[in-house]
C-alpha cells in the first residue's frame, strides 16, 4: 500500500513537471506579446505596461476574419470527406472479406512512411494541371489523400475490434451492408471517429506547407498558411510576431480543451483492445 502511494505522488510531481514545461513556452509569448511593439524580448518577464493593443494589430494586419473563413471552408472540405471515406474504407478492410484487401492494407501503411513535403512537387504540377492554384481547393483534395493512409488504418483498427456477431446477426435479421454500417457501426463507432475529427481538425487547421506554395492569395490560406507573410513583415518587431501567433494556436487549444475527453476515450479504448 504504501509503494502504491509513493507511485501515485511519484506520478503526480511527474505529470505536474510536464504540465509546467508545457505551458512555459506559452507563457513566454504572451510576456513577448504584452511588450512595446519596438522592443526585443530578452527572456520571461511581465512586462510593467502590457500592451494588450499588440493582439488588436495582430488581429487586424494578418486579416484574422479572412483567414478564419478561409481555414474553416478548408477544414469542413476536409475533416468530413475524411471521416467518411475511411470509415467505408476501414469498414471494408476491417470487416469484409474483399480481394487483395492485404496488399491495400500494406499500400496503405507504405503511405505511412512518406512525408508529404517529399511529394509537394508532384502535388503542385497535379493541382496547377486541374486549374485548381490559387483556391481552396488546391490544399482540400491533396489533404484529403494525404490523410487517408492514418485515417483508413485508424479506423480499420477499430472495426477489427467489433465482434463479427453482430455483422452475422444483422445480416440474419435483413440488413444490408449500408444498413449494417448506419445504425451499427457508424455509433459503435463514435469514439474512434471522434479522435479523428479532432486530428484531422488540428492537422488541417494548423497546415503550413501546402497553403503557402499552391495559394498566392494570403487571405485564402489557412491560419497557419499565413504566419508566413506575417513573419516576413514583423520580424523586427517580435512582440507583434509573438501575438499573430498565439491567435492562431487560439482556435486548436479550444477545440483541444473542449473535446479532450472524446479523445482520451478512443485512445484507452483502443489500447483495451489492443
Amino acid at each position: 500500500m504504501v509503494v502504491n502511494k509513493t507511485e501515485a505522488i511519484i506520478g503526480r510531481i511527474v505529470l505536474v513537471l510536464v504540465l509546467i514545461l508545457t505551458l512555459l513556452p506559452l507563457a513566454g509569448m504572451l510576456s513577448g506579446a504584452l511588450q512595446p511593439a519596438d522592443r526585443i524580448p530578452d527572456g520571461f518577464s511581465w512586462p510593467s505596461d502590457p500592451q494588450w493593443g499588440n493582439f488588436a494589430v495582430a488581429f487586424r494586419t494578418a486579416h484574422v476574419w479572412e483567414l478564419l473563413g478561409s481555414s474553416t471552408l478548408i477544414v469542413l472540405g476536409v475533416v468530413p470527406l475524411s471521416l467518411l471515406l475511411s470509415t467505408l474504407a476501414g469498414y471494408a478492410l476491417g470487416n469484409l472479406r474483399i480481394r487483395g484487401g492485404k496488399y491495400v492494407f500494406v499500400l496503405l501503411l507504405l503511405g505511412l512512411t512518406i512525408p508529404f513535403e517529399a511529394i509537394i512537387i508532384p502535388i503542385y504540377y497535379e493541382v496547377s494541371a486541374m486549374g485548381l492554384l490559387d483556391t481552396q481547393w488546391a490544399v482540400i483534395l491533396p489533404l484529403i489523400g494525404l490523410y487517408m493512409p492514418f485515417s483508413v488504418v485508424w479506423m480499420r483498427a477499430h472495426f477489427v475490434g467489433v465482434p463479427t456477431e453482430l455483422s452475422e446477426a444483422a445480416r440474419i435479421d435483413g440488413a444490408s451492408t449500408f444498413q449494417e454500417i448506419r445504425r451499427i457501426q457508424i455509433p459503435l463507432a463514435m469514439p474512434a471517429l471522434s479522435a479523428l475529427a479532432i486530428l484531422l481538425f488540428l492537422w488541417t487547421w494548423n497546415q503550413f506547407l501546402l497553403p503557402l506554395v499552391l495559394i498566392d492569395d494570403p487571405d485564402k490560406r489557412t491560419m497557419a498558411g499565413a504566419l508566413g507573410a506575417f513573419q516576413g513583415q514583423y520580424l523586427n518587431q517580435l512582440p507583434l510576431l509573438f501575438a499573430g501567433a498565439l491567435i492562431i494556436m487560439l482556435p486548436t487549444i479550444v477545440i483541444y480543451v473542449i473535446f479532450q475527453r472524446q479523445f482520451i476515450k478512443a485512445l484507452l479504448q483502443g489500447a483495451v483492445k489492443g
